[in-house]
């Protein structure tokens, strides 16, 4: 097992500090912790003085820049049959590890994902409905409560076979963050490769793998909650034209059919029951937010639509002026 633990800013040293710290706590302890430093030479610099002494491999991301470009370079520049992400804001709780390993003893096992519990900065937010946690990078109401295959899992807290990600060529750098954008979805992308190439395996959703995410006080306003809503649509917009449509929403349209009015009943019940006008608030949230998603997602595919007459219009005006 190789963790890998991708960072890019000197404001989260302290949470990358805590990160590594609960890894190397872990019984039993991983094959080795890589940290890979995305084009921060200042934040470089502090891990290479600090890290080392405790056997922590600290490399560069030596591909493009963002998340997708440094879980790529960590995959390269680390050993382990099984390859584990754990965010730099995040904290792996006792017994992390062994929930992720025990289950790669079943060779149909590609990955598993785990629970990942936010630790609010602030408060949160009254508004802010559960079936939502994935805006904020954590789990939502909807995941499966027990271990259960899944179609993919959450970014912060996540592993996979080292050779299911390197023969579907990693991760797509085309998705991911790239900085502070609230931008997504390239673990889901992943996952429906390295699923397609192997049908009869699975990915699993294991809820004793357990980390606590980091969420800053930024990401409980409403600013944000509507920029995220509407970069997930985008991206899973961008997910749909990389993989066959009807898989890459596959989870989405149980979660808008089932999730989400189910979210809205009970909140609206519990309103009405207890006369408390977050209740209502909540499910407001979640008509808005699921109104911002889809409206990101016809925006994306949109986009994407003149893209590609526009490069079709390029590549059969270059191709006339050839034959000329």
């Amino acid at each position: 097992m190789s963790v890998v633990i991708c960072a890019y800013t000197t404001s989260r040293w302290e949470q990358l500090r805590a990160a590594v710290k609960s890894v190397l706590e872990q019984d039993p302890p991983p094959h080795e912790i890589v940290v890979v430093i995305d084009h921060c030479p200042r934040l470089e610099e502090w891990a290479r003085e600090t890290f080392p002494a405790s056997g922590v491999h600290v490399v560069t991301n030596d591909a493009a820049p963002g998340l997708s470009g440094a879980r790529n370079s960590g995959t390269a520049h680390s050993w382990g049959d099984v390859i584990v992400f754990l965010d730099d804001d995040a904290v792996a709780m006792p017994g992390w590890l062994a929930a992720h390993a025990r289950h790669y003893a079943n060779p149909d096992v590609l990955g598993v994902g785990g629970l990942v519990v936010p630790a609010w900065e602030d408060h949160v937010p009254r508004w802010f409905p559960s079936e939502f946690g994935w805006v904020v990078g954590c789990s939502y109401v909807g995941q499966p409560a027990e271990t259960a295959p899944v179609r993919n899992p959450i970014g912060a807290n996540m592993s996979f076979r080292r050779p299911a990600i390197e023969a579907v060529g990693g991760f797509a750098q085309s998705l991911g963050r790239v900085g502070t954008s609230p931008v997504g979805c390239e673990e889901t992308e992943l996952s429906i490769r390295v699923t397609a190439t192997h049908p009869d395996a699975h990915i699993l959703h294991e809820p004793n793998a357990q980390v606590r995410h980091q969420v800053p006080s930024e990401r409980g306003t409403w600013s944000y909650f509507r920029r995220r809503c509407w970069a997930e649509g985008r991206s899973k917009a961008r997910v749909s034209r990389l993989a066959a449509s009807r898989v890459a929403l596959a989870s989405e349209r149980a979660y808008v059919r089932n999730i989400l009015p189910d979210g809205v009943r009970r909140y609206l019940v519990e309103a009405r029951r207890t006369r408390d006008l977050a209740h209502l608030l909540r499910a407001w949230a979640i008509c808005a937010g699921l109104a911002l998603t889809t409206a990101g997602y016809c925006a994306g595919q949109v986009g994407q639509f003149w893209r590609s007459n526009l490069e079709a219009g390029y590549r059969s005006r270059n191709r006339g002026m050839g034959s000329r």
